[in-house]
C-alpha cells in the first residue's frame, strides 16, 4: 500500500474546535490511554467528513484499524452534532438578529440502495436518499438542519413532521420557499404557479428567486463535505452528519 501527504481546505481554528471537544469529552469520562490524542482523532474525523474516504482508506492513513477509525468518528459526530442548535432556539437567534426572512429549503442527501427501497426513492430526483430540511438567512448562513427522512417523503410534509412552519410562525418570521411547499400557510411566501402568467406575477417570481438565491446556497455548502454526496452507511446517520457538518461549516464561515 502507498502512502501520500495532503491538504485538508479547512482552518486550523476548525481543527483546534473539534479537538477541544474530543478533548474535554474524555475527561467528561475519564477516559483512558488512546492510541490517537484528542488532535489526530480530530484530523481523522475531518478528513473523514470532508474527503469523503472510506473507513479503510482513513484507517490506514492514520495508522489505526478499521474498527478504530469508525469509533473515532462515530463518537466525535456525536459530539459535534449534539453542539448544532435546536430549531426554537436558532428561530429566537434569528429573530433577535433582526433578519427580515429566512428560507426553508429541502436537499436530498444520495444513498447508497438497490431499486427496491421505494421509501428511499425521491420522484424529483430519480434518485435514492434522505430528505433534510434547512433554514438559512438571507447571506446564505445555515441557521438549523433537519433530522432525515427516506427521500420519498414531500419537502411540505417533511416541513410539518419536524415542526418546521408551527415554529416559524409562532416566530412571527416571514418565510421564502420554492414552489414545493405551496399549501404552508400565510407566512409562507411561495412563487406564483401556471403558465401565461401576468408580467406583475412573473416580476414577483424574479424577485422572489433573486431573494431566496443566496439562502439556496446553504446547501450547496453542505455538500463541498463529501461525505454527503454518497452516503454509504446507515441512511439514518444522515441527519447526524449534516448536524455535526453545520457546526463545522458555521465554525469555517466564522472564521473568514
Amino acid at each position: 500500500m502507498l502512502f501520500y501527504r495532503a491538504a485538508l481546505p479547512l482552518s486550523r481554528s476548525t481543527l483546534t474546535y473539534t479537538g477541544g471537544v474530543i478533548r474535554r469529552h474524555r475527561q467528561s469520562i475519564g477516559s483512558a490511554w488512546r492510541l490517537l490524542n484528542p488532535g489526530r482523532q480530530a484530523l481523522l474525523v475531518l478528513v473523514y467528513l470532508r474527503k469523503g474516504d472510506t473507513f479503510a482508506e482513513i484507517a490506514a492513513g492514520f495508522g489505526v484499524s478499521t474498527a478504530t477509525a469508525w469509533r473515532y468518528v462515530e463518537e466525535t459526530v456525536e459530539l459535534l452534532a449534539a453542539r448544532s442548535p435546536k430549531l426554537h432556539h436558532a428561530l429566537r437567534k434569528a429573530k433577535k438578529e433582526g433578519h427580515a426572512f429566512v428560507v426553508i429549503d429541502g436537499t436530498l442527501i444520495p444513498i447508497d440502495r438497490v431499486a427496491a427501497d421505494r421509501p428511499f426513492y425521491s420522484g424529483k430526483h430519480k434518485h435514492h436518499g434522505m430528505n433534510l430540511q434547512v433554514i438559512s438567512s438571507p447571506d446564505g448562513t445555515i441557521l438549523w438542519v433537519s433530522g432525515a427522512l427516506p427521500g420519498s417523503v414531500h419537502d411540505l410534509k417533511a416541513a410539518r413532521i419536524w415542526g418546521v412552519l408551527r415554529e416559524l410562525e409562532k416566530a412571527g418570521l416571514i418565510v421564502l420557499v420554492d414552489k414545493g411547499y405551496i399549501g404552508a400557510g400565510q407566512h409562507v411566501i411561495t412563487p406564483y404557479r401556471g403558465k401565461n402568467k401576468p408580467e406583475s406575477q412573473k416580476l414577483a417570481n424574479r424577485a422572489h428567486a433573486k431573494l431566496r438565491a443566496p439562502s439556496e446556497r446553504a446547501n450547496a455548502q453542505l455538500k463541498t463535505w463529501r461525505i454527503l454526496r454518497k452516503l454509504r452507511c446507515c441512511p439514518h446517520r444522515a441527519g447526524h452528519l449534516a448536524k455535526a457538518i453545520h457546526v463545522l461549516q458555521n465554525r469555517e464561515a466564522h472564521d473568514r
